[in-house]
């Protein structure tokens, strides 16, 4: 994506929660040929500097301009971790996006690059995925990021150990909203 593309995509995220927290509806995404592109992607929201939100598709669903309405709208209501975001909440959110390319299973966790790849951990019904910039913000090397993301997964901290587990890693353009807080346009 390139900047326009970015900001495009950023507003609309935006537009989308504050439409479905004022109304309950959902909008509809740009025609833009950006936008109907079939990509992971994951909304971000964070508030004072923690997350507030975040909900996303590991592999595509449906054409991009959708999947970011929403992931936009679930990261602000549906997240198990947070009770829904309120209206007057909104301005103090800032927006992250990540668009994540396709899953690459491996067979060797040497292959994760801290702070490149996003993990996915998968063993049975299963599955926890922990965004590439979960391991920079926290610090994190290989092991503890794998063992987080078996954590996230309900597994227990070793279970990338196993033969039964798969591990799968990607890659993100990951952009968001300056880190002030957001003021609508007039």
């Amino acid at each position: 994506m390139n900047e326009a593309d970015r900001q495009t995509a950023l507003r609309l995220a935006r537009k989308a929660i504050r439409e479905f927290l004022e109304t309950g509806n959902e909008l509809q995404p740009p025609e833009a040929p950006i936008f109907n592109e079939l990509r992971g992607v994951f909304v971000s929201l964070k508030m004072h500097g923690e997350l507030r939100g975040c909900i996303g598709y590991a592999e595509p669903q449906l054409p991009l301009g959708q999947t970011i309405v929403l992931c936009a709208i679930h990261s602000a209501t549906e997240d198990p971790r947070f009770l829904p975001l309120k209206l007057s909440e909104l301005d103090l959110v800032r927006i992250e996006i990540s668009l994540l390319t396709p899953l690459q299973k491996i067979s060797d966790p040497s292959e994760i690059e801290v702070g490149k790849h996003g993990i996915v951990i998968s063993s049975g019904m299963r599955r926890g995925l922990l965004l590439p910039q979960v391991a920079i913000e926290w610090n994190w090397d290989r092991e503890t990021f794998l063992k987080y993301s078996c954590q996230k997964a309900g597994l227990h901290d070793d279970a990338w150990k196993s033969p039964l587990t798969s591990i799968y890693i990607f890659s993100a353009e990951v952009f968001g909203e300056e880190k002030k807080p957001y003021h609508n346009e007039a």
